[in-house]
């Protein structure tokens, strides 16, 4: 993470996570993903920040439930998604839309949107400042569903992430790493890389603590979609955890 930009993971519903994106130089911050509202003012209060925008990776109910209660309590708020999902409605309260390349920024941070379809056809995952926010996309040791694409398309689009430097933090829209690393294990089940971290993670969870961030670097050597040969093969590891 580059100086001035800080990151706190904010649990909601059962297992999500919302993002505060801080920018320390300012005080001011963006939500990533507010499936609900009142755990995302309680941080804010906490850290003593001034919420200026919303950042949605994708339009699903549980990433963007806490959008209209927000913008109501924060008048004037940015409400940034997909330029796909502003054309399609998608998203409650969308004020902005960004296509592939372009930027959200918060104070004088700024993350790249980059278009990610395979969870859903308007996914975007926004990167900056050492930091990925890769919603249903990439999960820690694991990846989406395909409920809109085609697993040619979320094979690409996980290319295009695995390909960002391998110190950049993923900071996915779940709490499902025991469970992936669970599936990595069975699914390689020679690679010590996976049997180590999921021992790790495990820990986490009985304290429980969060396993997110992870490093790019971890996720390549040990979460199998990044570490597919090809669509063929990212297909078939994603029907068998389908029915894990």
């Amino acid at each position: 993470m580059t100086a001035g930009c800080r990151v706190v993971p904010v649990a909601c519903l059962q297992d999500n996570y919302a993002y505060l994106v801080i920018c320390e130089a300012t005080g001011e911050a963006a939500v990533v993903d507010p499936s609900e509202a009142a755990p995302v003012e309680a941080a804010l209060t906490r850290e003593g920040v001034t919420l200026r925008a919303i950042w949605n990776t994708h339009h699903h109910l549980d990433h963007v439930g806490g959008n209209e209660a927000l913008a109501r309590t924060h008048p004037g708020l940015a409400v940034v998604a997909s330029a796909f999902d502003h054309r399609h409605h998608r998203v409650p309260a969308q004020t902005a839309a960004l296509a592939d390349g372009e930027s959200a920024r918060v104070g004088r941070l700024q993350f790249s949107g980059i278009l990610v379809p395979g969870h859903t056809l308007g996914a975007l995952t926004l990167c900056g400042h050492g930091a990925a926010f890769t919603g249903d996309t990439l999960f820690l040791a694991g990846c989406g569903r395909l409920f809109e694409g085609t697993a040619a398309q979320m094979f690409g689009s996980l290319g295009r992430l695995g390909a960002l430097p391998g110190e950049t933090r993923v900071y996915p829209g779940h709490e499902y790493t025991v469970k992936n690393l669970e599936f990595a294990a069975a699914a390689e089940p020679d690679n010590r890389e996976v049997a180590a971290r999921l021992l790790e993670a495990r820990a986490r969870r009985k304290q429980g603590e969060p396993t997110v961030p992870a490093t790019l670097e971890e996720e390549r050597a040990t979460n199998p979609f990044l570490r597919a040969r090809d669509t063929t093969d990212f297909a078939r590891l994603r029907e068998w955890k389908d029915h894990f």
